[in-house]
């Protein structure tokens, strides 16, 4: 038999969550997406985004550690999984920078319409 952690009477689950943590997560994932979509009627600015992928973030943070059990996993998982999220971001701002290079601005240019003579 190998050292993996099966069992043989069928139960391969090591830690069962109780139902109030995970009612109280799901109930924290709802209340970060209704804090979500009401922020998009405020206007922060350039904090905007900043602001969405910080909420995003701990809804991530919520979801793997609890729903996935990742808080229970040995910590080079939690190591593999936060460092995607720092390559995540080297890659959000390596594409910024480099779209602020090649443009000023992300609105389209339109044209005016000429000015009629002789009015």
């Amino acid at each position: 038999m190998s050292a993996h952690g099966h069992s043989d009477d069928g139960t391969d689950f090591a830690h069962p969550m109780p139902l109030p943590v995970l009612f109280g997560v799901f109930i924290a994932l709802v209340v970060l997406t209704i804090i979500t979509v009401a922020q998009a009627s405020l206007d922060l600015g350039s904090f905007d985004i900043a602001v969405v992928m910080g909420i995003a973030t701990i809804k991530a943070c919520l979801v793997a550690g609890i729903f996935m059990h990742l808080i229970y996993d040995k910590p080079f998982n939690i190591i593999v999984f936060l460092s995607s999220f720092v390559f995540v971001g080297l890659f959000v701002i390596f594409t910024l920078s480099d779209s602020k290079m090649t443009s000023p601005s992300f609105e389209p240019k339109v044209d005016e319409p000429a000015a009629t003579a002789g009015m």
